[in-house]
């Protein structure tokens, strides 16, 4: 059963992938799409994010929504063809999906750290 949910998680991962991509470069700025893909993360961030004993899955994934959150303005000021505005709204869209699971890793996170005392940071 939980191999099932681990091929739900990640086929709703991929969904808002496909989703980012094809809105960043269809229809950037609208809020539908991006209501979709942080309903989208919640999903994924609730099936999917799981604390190991050391952690290293979730600090991988925060690392990474980081990365991908500051980002996000870097390629805006490209202009040539346009090519800037398109990722940048790609980006934009990707951050929708992720933000939602890095919030659900965060929280779990610091549940862990202060419902485990001996944990060291």
């Amino acid at each position: 059963m939980v191999k099932t949910w681990g091929w739900i998680s990640f086929i709703v991962f991929c969904l808002g992938v496909i989703l980012a991509v094809v809105g960043g470069l269809a229809m950037p700025e609208n809020a539908a799409i991006a209501a979709v893909l942080v309903v989208f993360g919640f999903i994924i961030g609730l099936i999917h994010v799981s604390i190991d004993k050391e952690g290293k899955g979730l600090d991988i994934l925060l690392l990474a929504t980081i990365a991908i959150l500051a980002m996000t303005a870097a390629f805006a000021p490209i202009t040539f063809f346009g090519i800037g505005k398109m990722a940048a709204s790609i980006l934009v869209y990707f951050a929708a999906l992720m933000a939602p699971v890095a919030l659900i890793a965060a929280v779990k996170a610091l549940l862990k750290l202060f419902l485990e005392p001996h944990v060291k940071i």
